[in-house]
């Protein structure tokens, strides 16, 4: 194991003068998933770039190690009676990493931005919530009609379309953190780029250099800056999970943000507790597209592969027990939801559904052995042996198939971009505990997280219908006739739900299992 503890060394020199100790940096080498595609938040949509984000800068509202709302850059705040107005009060000694103070003008210019049509941000709904928001996204109201006003420096109102319950976990996420709006006037795209950019977090970029690392360098300017124990954190992208396993192993690194679930049994055996497998609030699923009046466009042939996964099977062999087989787009435990609905052939044998799911094709024309669908997913092991193995059990129906594999950094442009495709891998993981986070990937003008670019009248009007509903059971029932009309149609079809699974070293404290699998540098330290 790497030991990234303190040296002192002692030099005489020739006048025989001792010369005073020199204190090695403490370094964090800290595997991720891959590279960011932009280290402009407003831009991001990953998990790994949600990972590199956390450490650079710092919202109204943070999370401890645990996962528990703590005050961010807002010290305190207080709620309207009628739940549509929230007043932050900012802390006096929030500093940008370049000694310039953070101000409520700060939230006001990054809320405007990220739903300025033109910064084309893909993830500009999660702030929806925000009044007029969605309207200057759409181009229908101008970037300063935002419903967030800085009464003065230090005191932020922010101002809602309808209460909404999850808002404060909103506020932890990437899309609302603040942005330095000199940088971004002066250098433009370029203010990300190491010397230029300026952030509010923990950390500060020192440099990056894509398929090698993105070298991080304690921010003293943070407010908390005396019990951050790291000087320095090295994200090392490893689209190769059992790269990162060996580098583990060899001490290289300190943490892998994910594993390679067919050494999972090697893994338990050999590094014990160090081997960390938890809850998850996350959905593995496969979009379907198909072509335009092809028979991938019918429900009953989606429906039909479906019933042929055996999701037991996946999880057990080739998840080896680090998942759960899933039957619903919402994830089982979420907040704001009862009576959660499931496609309804969850608790069938799998045989009978695979009688069940010829019966299907033969009724919507697709014979035996004339339907071949690509099989698209992004570099992984993990991800390549499900799809392998999908392609096996569509076989027992005749349906024939070929796999595609893409590099992660292209993969989810490719499908946000309206990329062709039969059927793909995806994953979503819950940026807050609510429904809608999973269902409002699925409303047809959300083009970059659609992405087999279903369209449903009928379940956008629900999704809207939510939207505006205050009284939460009421709320509830609307979104569960959204996913069961998600779950009719099919347009995606899930297939497992997540547990987070993390190699991390006994030398590291402050990592702290959650249902989010959130890990900020900020807590952790090296020792022992």
């Amino acid at each position: 194991m790497l030991k990234a503890t303190v040296f002192a060394t002692t030099l005489v020199s020739t006048a025989g003068v001792l010369a005073m100790p020199a204190f090695a940096e403490v370094v964090y080498n800290r595997g991720n998933d891959t590279d960011p595609k932009s280290l402009d938040h407003h831009k991001t949509s990953t998990v790994a770039e949600s990972h590199i984000s956390r450490d650079l800068y710092e919202g109204l509202v943070s999370k401890d190690a645990k996962g528990e709302l703590i005050p961010g850059v807002a010290e305190k705040w207080e709620i309207s009676d009628d739940g549509l107005k929230y007043t932050f009060h900012l802390r006096n000694d929030a500093k940008w990493s370049n000694g310039d103070p953070v101000t409520a003008a700060d939230f006001v210019y990054a809320y405007q931005r990220i739903q300025n049509p033109a910064t084309a941000a893909e993830y500009a709904n999660i702030l929806y919530p925000i009044k007029n928001a969605q309207a200057i996204n759409k181009g229908t109201a101008k970037p300063e009609d935002i419903g967030a006003k800085a009464i003065d420096d230090h005191t932020l109102e922010v101002t809602l379309e309808a209460p909404t319950p999850y808002f404060l976990e909103l506020l932890v996420h990437q899309t609302a953190y603040p942005i330095h709006k000199a940088s971004v006037e002066k250098f433009g795209d370029a203010f990300t780029k190491p010397g230029n950019m300026v952030t509010n977090g923990a950390f500060m970029l020192d440099s990056f250099t894509p398929n090698d690392k993105l070298v991080l360098k304690k921010n003293p300017n943070f407010h908390d800056a005396a019990n951050v124990k790291l000087d320095v954190v090295n994200f090392i992208p490893f689209e190769d999970r059992a790269n990162c396993l060996r580098r583990f192993e060899a001490g290289e690194v300190q943490s892998c943000s994910d594993i390679p679930a067919e050494q999972m049994d090697y893994m338990r055996e050999k590094l014990g507790k160090q081997v960390h497998v938890a809850p998850y609030l996350g959905v593995y699923y496969l979009p379907v597209k198909g072509k335009e009046g092809g028979p991938l466009r019918d429900p009953r042939v989606r429906h039909a592969i479906s019933m042929i996964i055996d999701r037991d099977f996946l999880a057990k062999e080739i998840w080896h027990e680090t998942m759960i087989p899933g039957y619903s787009i919402v994830p089982p435990g979420i907040g704001n939801y009862d009576n959660p609905v499931f496609l309804e052939y969850k608790d069938q044998d799998v045989l009978d559904r695979e009688d069940k799911a010829k019966a299907l094709l033969e009724e919507a024309g697709v014979k035996p052995n004339t339907l071949n669908v690509e099989l698209r997913y992004n570099t992984s092991e993990n991800h390549k042996n499900t799809m392998t193995a999908v392609a096996d059990m569509l076989k027992s129906a005749g349906i024939g198939s070929t796999l595609v594999e893409m590099e992660g950094t292209g993969y989810f442009d490719y499908m946000k971009n309206d990329g062709a495709f039969d059927m793909s891998r995806a994953g979503w993981i819950g940026d807050y505990s609510d429904p809608q986070n999973f269902l409002f990937l699925y409303e047809s003008d959300n083009l970059g997280f659609n992405y087999p670019r279903w369209k449903s009248p009928e379940y956008d009007a629900l999704m809207a219908k939510a939207e505006t509903t205050v009284d939460l059971k009421e709320r509830s029932a609307i979104l569960r006739d959204a996913e069961a009309l998600l779950l009719k149609e099919l347009p995606a079809i899930p297939i497992l739900y997540y547990s987070s699974r993390n190699l991390v070293s006994d030398k590291l404290s402050g990592w702290e299992e959650n249902i989010n699998d959130e890990h900020p540098s900020r807590f952790i330290s090296i020792g022992g």
